[in-house]
């Protein structure tokens, strides 16, 4: 991708952003978002932020395990790593972080940039199957209260849905990896319906990324990474109920993995660094379900968005002055990311 179709991203996700900042702000009255944070009890926050960085670190946890085919790569070499990447995430355009990720990590261990970003491919895949898990698990696990029984029985049909993409896609994956030509001649086949220009740039993508997929075959190792990925995301999610209870809002596990979902989903949509906008109408419109008011909803997604977003940039601008890598080098990850597309 050029600098003129970052550049584009940007400024599309700056508009988006914009719009769903002044979408929510138009229906809130700020006296009562006021109010929530006057009611607040901010001793939630210091462990809030613990368990966000413990997050982090079963991240690089599970990168050591993916890396390993690659070479064994210390702990202490992927989470410095991790936290720019993540930094790299709130303050540049076009989610540029995972290759700031595999940028960091390729020229302190001496790795091919292009297969250390391979490895994050993997890892994002594996967040995926994670957040189905959870998916799965809230919709066939949690109640909502009196009045939102048609949400609970779509809930209810979403999680049969997922359940079916879930398996559908393991299925794909293995097929793929295990008979590569012949899945993507079907696939090629499947294409010829559609403009001849789409086949030609599914068909090397799949071929291209299949190939540089490199998983260990020890079923220790399979099962480290199936731990750390759920390790990673329930330490991920206690922030949120950890934040919830500061504003005295009591719910189930499941109710924090049920909005943390929806932040999941939030941040897919293009937006501007960091998020804004879409993470927190994403929370909002997750706490609506429990019959939350927007404004104490408000107050909630703007403290879980920051808790994730302002230690992380401080973190990760230790770890650069740390690691010695300047702005100007992270900027060259525009171009890294160019060859890896």
């Amino acid at each position: 991708m050029g600098k003129q179709g970052v550049d584009i991203k940007f400024w599309v996700g700056i508009g988006i952003s914009a719009l769903c900042m002044g979408l929510l702000f138009t229906k809130i009255d700020p006296h009562k978002v006021a109010a929530a944070f006057r009611e607040m009890d901010w001793r939630y926050l210091i462990p809030a932020v613990i368990a966000t960085f413990i997050s982090f670190f079963g991240r690089a946890v599970r990168w050591h395990f993916l890396v390993l085919p690659l070479k064994k790569v210390t702990i202490g070499s992927l989470y410095p790593a991790t936290i720019i990447g993540y930094m790299a995430n709130n303050i540049l355009p076009a989610r540029l972080g995972e290759f700031v990720r595999a940028f960091v990590l390729a020229r302190k261990e001496g790795l091919d940039a292009s297969a250390v970003f391979a490895t994050l491919v993997v890892d994002r895949l594996c967040d995926g199957f994670t957040v189905l898990l959870m998916l799965l698990l809230t919709f066939f696990t949690l109640h909502l209260p009196p009045g939102m029984e048609t949400v609970q029985h779509r809930m209810v049909a979403g999680g049969y849905i997922t359940l079916a993409l879930y398996c559908g896609v393991i299925a794909f994956l293995i097929i793929l990896k295990r008979r590569t030509s012949w899945t993507l001649s079907l696939v090629g086949k499947l294409l010829r319906p559609f403009p001849a220009v789409l086949s030609e740039k599914v068909i090397p993508l799949l071929g291209s990324f299949i190939a540089g997929i490199r998983l260990s075959t020890k079923p220790a190792e399979l099962m480290a990474v199936f731990g750390s990925s759920i390790f990673i995301w329930a330490f991920a999610a206690w922030p949120v109920d950890l934040l919830l209870r500061s504003f005295g809002i009591i719910l189930p596990f499941n109710g924090s993995l049920f909005i943390l979902i929806f932040l999941v989903f939030g941040v897919m949509v293009p937006a501007s660094p960091g998020y804004v906008g879409t993470y927190h109408i994403a929370c909002v419109t997750a706490l609506a379900a429990f019959n939350i008011p927007s404004e104490k909803a408000l107050s909630v997604a703007l403290v879980i968005h920051g808790v994730s977003f302002f230690p992380v940039i401080i973190a990760g601008a230790y770890h650069m002055w740390r690691e010695k890598i300047s702005f100007s080098s992270i900027r060259t990850t525009s171009s890294e990311k160019e060859q890896l597309s």
